[in-house]
């Protein structure tokens, strides 16, 4: 199990219920959430074998910039 974080632009509980369908359509998350109240709107998912980019990708088609975290 991997964990992935992101910096991105979801700023509003509104915002996580658009991208809510596109992230747990994904087999390979296990679980996922979002830190509004960080400065970064930091999502942080839990998923096996998925890469960083295919989940930056994925919240781009949605409108939202999103950018791993490197730590």
């Amino acid at each position: 199990m991997d964990i992935l974080i992101f910096v991105t632009s979801v700023e509003k509980p509104e915002q996580v219920s658009e991208v809510k369908p596109l992230l747990t359509a994904v087999p390979a998350i296990s679980q996922w959430n979002f830190d509004l109240e960080d400065c970064d709107n930091i999502l942080r998912i839990e998923a096996s074998n998925i890469s960083p980019r295919y989940i930056e990708g994925l919240l781009q088609s949605a409108g939202f910039n999103c950018e791993e975290l490197q730590y």
